[in-house]
């Protein structure tokens, strides 16, 4: 019996203090507190999945903006390729040319060349078959002939 007055006498005593008011606000503010946390939490974890899908839209835009530098820099590289082709033609065809008008020339200096040293050596043989075999009216008779045939033959 003592025990069980001093149990109710206990329990009176915690009632008379606020105890359970007490333990209960305590455990309300606990409870707001994990409340506000776990709001917090949420509002924190929406902000963070935000930036995940802005940085990933970011990305995603300067992968395609890469992607269109390097179509671009593939287009301009073909163009500046074209043209060097077409300036390394036109130039190889310039020098063919320029190889052709000095052929030309070499031949036609050459086919001077051996006319001059053809009519060299036909002046030369024939002032030695005129000075063995004719008289000189003869001989000026025939190199006048030969100079009247070179001027009409050339």
């Amino acid at each position: 019996m003592w025990v069980a007055l001093a149990l109710i006498a206990f329990a009176g005593m915690i009632v008379y203090l606020k105890v359970p008011a007490t333990i209960t606000g305590s455990l309300d503010d606990r409870a707001t507190k994990i409340r506000d946390e776990l709001d917090q939490a949420r509002r924190l974890r929406e902000e963070a999945q935000e930036l995940l899908a802005s940085y990933t839209r970011k990305q995603r835009a300067a992968e395609n903006e890469a992607e269109e530098i390097i179509a671009q820099a593939k287009k301009e590289a073909q163009l500046y390729a074209t043209e060097m082709r077409e300036k390394l033609g036109e130039q190889l065809e310039r020098r063919a040319e320029a190889a052709e008008r000095r052929i030309a020339q070499a031949e036609a200096q050459a086919e001077t060349m051996v006319r001059e040293k053809a009519i060299d050596l036909a002046v030369k043989a024939a002032e030695i078959a005129l000075d063995t075999s004719t008289s000189k009216a003869a001989k000026s008779k025939l190199i006048d002939d030969g100079i009247k045939e070179m001027s009409s033959s050339l």
